[in-house]
C-alpha cells in the first residue's frame, strides 16, 4: 500500500477518535426555548447545520486538553474548505463538519467545489482535508427543540477516497456520506479531479 494512502487511512481514524471523544462530552443541546417556539421546530437538517457545526467546534475548543489536542481554531472565513483545525500528536488536521439526520433516507450531498479543493491540494502539499459527518436526532419529546448527537452514526472520510462523481451543473463533488472508500494516492486523486471537472479540463 502506498505510504500516502496508509497515512490518510490512519488520519481518518485519528479524526474519528477526536470527534468521538468530543461527542461523549457533549451529547445534546437545545436549539431554542418553548417560549420562543411554543409549537416546536420543523426538523430540517439544513436549518440547524450551522448551529451543529458551532456547538461541535466550541465543545472541542472548550475541552481540547481532555480530548488530547491543541491549537484549536474554528474562527475561519465562510469560504474556507474546513470548519476547524487542530493539532493532535504533532500533526495539524483540517476538518469540515457536516450533519445528517439518522432517521432519514440517505441522499447524495454536495461535498466540495472541485476547483477550490484541487487548487488547495496542488498549492499546499501538506494539506489533507477530512469530513466529520455528525449524526443528529431531533428530540420529539421536546417538540424538536432539542438535538441529540448520535455518536454511533458519525462518519469520517477523506475526499481522496470518495467514489468520485462531479455534478456537471455546479462542478461540485457529490457523494453519500456513508460509502465504500476507493483508495487512491494523492496524485491519482488530483488526476481524477481533473478528469471529472469540466472547469479544470478547460483551464
Amino acid at each position: 500500500m502506498p505510504d500516502d494512502i496508509a497515512l490518510v487511512k490512519r488520519e481518518v481514524d485519528d479524526v474519528k477518535q477526536v470527534f468521538t471523544k468530543a461527542l461523549k462530552l457533549f451529547s445534546s443541546f437545545d436549539v431554542t426555548t418553548a417560549e420562543a417556539l411554543p409549537y416546536g421546530l420543523k426538523p430540517h437538517t439544513r436549518s440547524v447545520s450551522w448551529l451543529v457545526e458551532q456547538v461541535v467546534c466550541q465543545s472541542i475548543r472548550a475541552n481540547d486538553s481532555e480530548i488530547g489536542i491543541s491549537e484549536v481554531n474554528y474562527e475561519l472565513p465562510d469560504t474556507e474548505l474546513h470548519d476547524i483545525e487542530f493539532v493532535s500528536q504533532g500533526v495539524r488536521y483540517y476538518v469540515n463538519i457536516k450533519s445528517h439526520q439518522v432517521d432519514k433516507k440517505a441522499n447524495k450531498n454536495d461535498i466540495s467545489a472541485v476547483v477550490k479543493l484541487y487548487e488547495r491540494y496542488r498549492d499546499v502539499p501538506d494539506y489533507r482535508l477530512y469530513y466529520a459527518c455528525i449524526g443528529i436526532r431531533f428530540d420529539t419529546a421536546h417538540a424538536n427543540r432539542r438535538i441529540h448527537f448520535e455518536e454511533t452514526d458519525m462518519i469520517v472520510f477523506s475526499p481522496q477516497f470518495l467514489p468520485l462523481y462531479v455534478n456537471p451543473t455546479n462542478d461540485k463533488i457529490q457523494a453519500f456520506y456513508s460509502h465504500t472508500p476507493e483508495f487512491r494516492t494523492r496524485d491519482e486523486f488530483m488526476e481524477a479531479l481533473r478528469e471529472s471537472s469540466k472547469t479544470l479540463r478547460l483551464k
